[in-house]
């Protein structure tokens, strides 16, 4: 029986020694399956061997579609602009992406070679677990999605210095694309120097954010890697 906190999606790369990881947290109704099929499009370098963690949420009760059960991250409680959600089920799935993390520090892979990332829900809960992280990470990715424990960040210790790259789809209709940018607001005024970047899209990926994901991604770990 496993001892993850989560039913997971393990992709490994191959032939290649694995040194990084990236945790990728899917959004509401969806499953950890969902961006398996980007890894290949990414265009990540030969020089790393990075495993992907694409962790499946916990089905759940949402209020706002009527209380139907389907997997999340954490209850929305209304869609209002500024979005009232469980805060306390976005600190408790953040806790258990720190097992996940753990759980890769165990298998020989030092959280500062760690990225966090997640779409839309998932988005939320990379926010929280990064920026409240006691220990040091590699990147936080923020993908279509918005800062929903803002007001229980007021400092940043240990990852004052966390590469975060922040996209939105300017036609995004689920996720309003302001959300984003009030994210961004907040970490700079956090002392944090966000890569911001809005495509011409909707509350999704596109190719060309895909391979800007990448490049973000090669430069993170090939640094890390010259470090070590």
């Amino acid at each position: 029986m496993s001892l993850l906190p989560f039913e997971t999606v393990i992709h490994n790369p191959k032939d290649k020694p694995i040194k990084y990881a990236v945790i990728w947290l899917h959004g509401l109704g969806a499953n950890g399956h969902d961006f398996v099929p980007i890894v290949p499009k990414l265009g990540l370098s030969d020089e790393i061997g990075i495993r992907f963690i694409f962790p499946h949420a916990p089905s759940i009760a949402v209020t706002v579609n009527g209380g139907y059960v389907m997997p999340a991250w954490y209850d929305i409680l209304e869609m209002s602009l500024d979005r009232k959600v469980d805060i306390t089920q976005i600190k408790a799935s953040s806790e258990r992406i720190n097992d996940l993390i753990d759980e890769q520090i165990r298998l020989g892979i030092p959280s500062e070679n760690i990225i966090i990332a997640g779409f839309s829900q998932g988005g939320a809960v990379a926010y929280h677990n990064a920026l409240t992280n006691s220990r040091p990470l590699a990147g936080l990715l923020a993908l279509s999605t918005y800062l929903a424990t803002e007001d229980e960040i007021n400092k940043i210790d240990i990852n004052q210095s966390l590469p975060v790259k922040i996209d939105h789809g300017d036609y995004d209709d689920i996720v309003p694309s302001v959300l984003a940018v009030r994210a961004n607001e907040k970490l700079t005024t956090l002392g944090l120097s966000p890569e911001f970047k809005r495509y011409g899209m909707g509350h999704q990926v596109c190719m060309e954010q895909i391979g800007d994901i990448g490049r973000w991604i090669n430069a993170i770990f090939t640094k890390n890697q010259n470090l070590v």
